[in-house]
């Protein structure tokens, strides 16, 4: 080996199409270098940069006694700080600007303490060249919305105690090795039509995430957003907990009753872009559109109608840097899922195939974003080193989920978003007759190599209006005619088979973690609808229906059991975390799949009728096996057509023979 290959950064030494890229790698670290020494050098540390929130906003000094409120509006006139403490007066108390550069006001305690109280509502009036306007405070850590006028302001939430957090029952390296993933919305979570809540979430739905066994919930639409309908996607206001759930005190009694639980929580943090509301947001804060943001048509997303933030800018970065830390500490997160990486990384924003390795490396690659987000991770893991860091990146860009000194991105995993566009295309496009066992194969099996992966069958997305749940598309209207369990419906037999085994072949083969998005798992009926002017603002399709589930009467609880015991078949013999799965057998004529990975064997038949005796396979080693799940159990809305209490015993050639039924999953452990 030369010298020149012994330099080589690990990211290039495992992937030799890397090699001519060599130079963009070690430019991406060296960008990065660069950045965090910058960093260092003004501020001592990353995690000291990433402060600004104790220094921007409303904060109390103690030395002084009384509270500072500052702002970043390098290019405003003038600002006032205007609330219910002054009668809205927006021009009594104005800031200036201080040595920083920033604008500023000092409010003694002693003047104001019967004023500017607890619950109190503020604005900031900002004179700029886009004129005079009320805004609501960058740094603001609650925001209300008036139910008469709809208008949100800031609110002063003084907490009257620090809260006590409860004990953490929670090994978080255990689930950064295994994460299995419960996507969530608080807001409808509940079956009544109207909005749930951060407490209602707690006492009612977390013990329910608890009994299925997963380790982890992902919280979406934490940071406060002006319209329910965006799902939380358009950010308004950053370090803001919507109130539309509850107040601050009632996301940490979700967290810590989670914590107690043992289940992790992971926040679904919005840096891709921001709502372009002037009232709400940050857009032309100080009356240019370049603040926060891009100038033009590089700050604008049209996909999206919001905006882009300019992460090459010192303030933005730090802005950003210490959302992502407030959110850890405050809170006391578990880590975050990064909405919108594929977007953060290209100019182009992802619209366009990624069918060569120039397209993560020259032209369209936004290099700032690219250094923020190895920041982000970087100060991700100072703050907390056990914290989970997820990219929802569709792009595949190398590197993406290997640590920033490896030549990568710093992720711990991405989202494998492939996965159910493609169990999709096939529910859409061809018979049961024409699945490709091969092709089957190769998109579970097909990611970088060292990058882990979260897969998973569908999320959220797969059930919004305009698309339709895995469940849907393979029962579609039989649902609500043919659901009870003494009613035989060959619709519903068929689609509750596949939904089964398509879920046990994601989570077994497609990655190092699982997702799943909440009321999926027992196969939910309906699409998501927020309220919205063409519903009529019906909170009917924006709930989940546990009624379903619970009812004895009906056939969801079947999906609910499997899922149950398919996570608890996981987790106890440690499969996402176990290398690849092997190949075994593949068997086009019969659409039979059979792999081996931490030693257990998985059998999948999705042949529409070959059921088979006697099928016969080479085990990876010779012994006793056993059955330990099977998706044809009557329990699990099958036929009970195979003995799950019978011991297989290999022969003389290693082989192993079973009873193979049609649309059938089983998972197989050496006994002895």
């Amino acid at each position: 080996m030369t010298v020149k290959e012994k330099e080589k950064l690990p990211l290039i030494q495992d992937d030799p199409w890397l090699e001519p890229y060599n130079d963009d790698v070690e430019a991406r670290l060296e960008r990065y270098h660069k950045a965090l020494s910058e960093i260092q050098k003004a501020y001592g540390s990353l995690s000291n940069f990433a402060d600004a929130h104790k220094y921007y906003g409303v904060n109390f000094d103690n030395e002084k006694n009384g509270w500072w409120y500052r702002e970043w509006a390098p290019k405003a006139h003038q600002l006032f700080l205007t609330g219910d403490f002054n009668q809205w007066n927006r021009g009594s108390h104005s800031l200036t600007r201080n040595p920083r550069g920033d604008w500023e006001i000092f409010l003694p305690y002693d003047q104001y303490k019967d004023t500017f109280v607890h619950g109190s509502r503020i604005k900031v009036h900002v004179v700029a060249n886009n004129g005079a306007m009320d805004r609501i405070p960058a740094y603001i850590q609650k925001v209300i919305q008036d139910p008469q006028t709809y208008d949100f302001s800031g609110q002063l939430w003084f907490e009257p105690s620090p809260f006590q957090w409860g004990p953490y029952n929670l090994n978080l390296q255990d689930v950064l090795k295994e994460p299995i993933i419960y996507e969530a919305h608080v807001g409808m979570a509940q079956e009544k039509e109207g909005l749930g809540t951060y407490i209602e979430f707690a006492d009612e739905i977390l013990p329910r995430i608890k009994d299925y066994g997963y380790n982890s919930i992902q919280l979406m639409a934490v940071m406060e957003h002006p319209y329910y309908g965006s799902f939380g996607y358009h950010v308004s206001n950053f370090f803001a907990a919507s109130s539309r759930f509850g107040n601050p005190e009632d996301l940490k009694y979700l967290i810590n009753k989670a914590h107690e639980l043992g289940i992790a929580v992971i926040m679904d943090i919005v840096h891709s872009h921001a709502v372009k509301n002037l009232s709400e947001g940050l857009n032309e804060f100080d009356g240019t559109d370049h603040q926060y943001f891009h100038s033009g048509g590089r700050g604008y997303h049209e996909g999206w109608d919001s905006k882009i933030f300019d992460y090459g800018k010192w303030e933005v970065k730090q802005f950003l840097l210490s959302n992502v830390k407030y959110w850890l500490e405050e809170y006391k997160f578990d880590g975050f899922r990064f909405d919108g990486v594929t977007s953060m990384l290209y100019f182009h924003h992802g619209s366009t195939s990624f069918d060569h390795y120039d397209k993560y490396f020259k032209n369209d690659v936004e290099w700032d974003a690219i250094t923020y987000l190895q920041l982000a991770n970087e100060l991700i893991k100072e703050v907390n080193p056990n914290a989970i860091s997820i990219a929802e990146d569709v792009s595949g860009m190398p590197g993406l989920c290997r640590t920033v000194e490896e030549g990568g991105l710093g992720f711990d995993y991405r989202l494998a978003m492939g996965i159910p566009d493609y169990w999709i295309k096939i529910l859409k496009e061809r018979s049961d007759e024409d699945w490709d066992i091969n092709e089957m194969w190769s998109v579970l099996s097909n990611r970088r190599w060292k990058e882990k992966t979260i897969a998973y069958a569908e999320s959220h997305d797969q059930a919004l209006v305009g698309d339709k749940t895995l469940a849907f598309w393979l029962m579609d209207k039989e649902m609500y005619f043919h659901m009870l369990v003494d009613d035989p419906n060959v619709v519903i037999d068929r689609g509750i088979a596949l939904h089964k085994m398509i879920r046990l072949f994601t989570i077994s083969l497609g990655g190092e973690g699982y997702l799943n998005f909440m009321g999926n798992e027992f196969g939910h009926p309906e699409w998501i609808d927020f309220p919205r002017q063409g519903n009529n603002w019906s909170y009917k399709y924006a709930r989940r229906q546990w009624t379903l589930v619970d009812s004895k009467n009906l056939k969801y609880q079947y999906l609910a059991n499997f899922d149950k015991a398919m996570i608890h078949c996981i987790k106890e013999n440690h499969i996402v975390s176990a290398l690849h799965g092997r190949q075994i057998n593949m068997d086009s004529a019969n659409k039979v799949i059979i792999f081996e990975r931490n030693n257990l064997i998985f059998i999948f038949n999705f042949s529409i009728g070959n059921s088979i005796f006697g099928y016969r396979f080479r085990a990876p080693e010779m012994g006793r096996y056993k059955i330990i799940l099977n998706s044809d159990e009557k329990e699990f809305g099958g036929f009970g057509r195979v003995d799950t209490d019978f011991i297989h015993e290999t022969d003389e050639f290693q082989s192993l023979s079973i009873y193979l039924t049609n649309r059938t999953a089983l998972v197989m452990k050496k006994i002895d």
